[in-house]
């Protein structure tokens, strides 16, 4: 299983009375803890999968590119990308490995089907952590 966007309803009322807009989104599974990171141009979060729990991102401000991979020790195992911007939002399954380059100032909402701190361990690095893009 891959990441997946979802995609929220939308409450037209709001919308057409001239208030601004409601958009909602369901998750499957019950989200127990949300943390709001920032993230800077042309860094990156690091290669990465979570053993325990499903993450939801819903990005709040910029854009970026949210990549996820099967195999890391696979030459030939293709990188799936996704363009992230303002207002979407996106599932990974536990286990799927992923990392999230900021394009602009990025800022999104993480939200956890577990807790963090309750996760032993809560995230495996597959790859080192660079610190712009152009390293590692």
């Amino acid at each position: 299983m891959k990441v997946e966007i979802l995609r929220p309803s939308c409450n037209l009322s709001t919308v057409r009375d001239g208030r601004g807009g409601i958009f909602t989104w369901i998750p499957p599974e019950p989200i127990v803890e949300w943390n709001l990171i920032y993230l800077h141009p042309n860094k990156v979060r690091g290669m990465h999968y979570h053993p325990h729990f499903i993450e939801y991102l819903l990005i709040v401000q910029g854009e970026g590119v949210l990549v996820s991979k099967d195999d890391p020790d696979d030459p030939d195992c293709a990188e799936e990308t996704l363009h992230v911007s303002k207002g979407m939002c996106t599932r990974t399954p536990i286990g799927v490995m992923h990392t999230v380059y900021a394009i602009t100032e990025l800022s999104f909402v993480a939200m956890l089907t577990r807790q963090w701190d309750h996760s032993d361990p809560p995230i495996v690095q597959v790859e080192p952590l660079p610190h712009t893009l152009t390293e590692g």
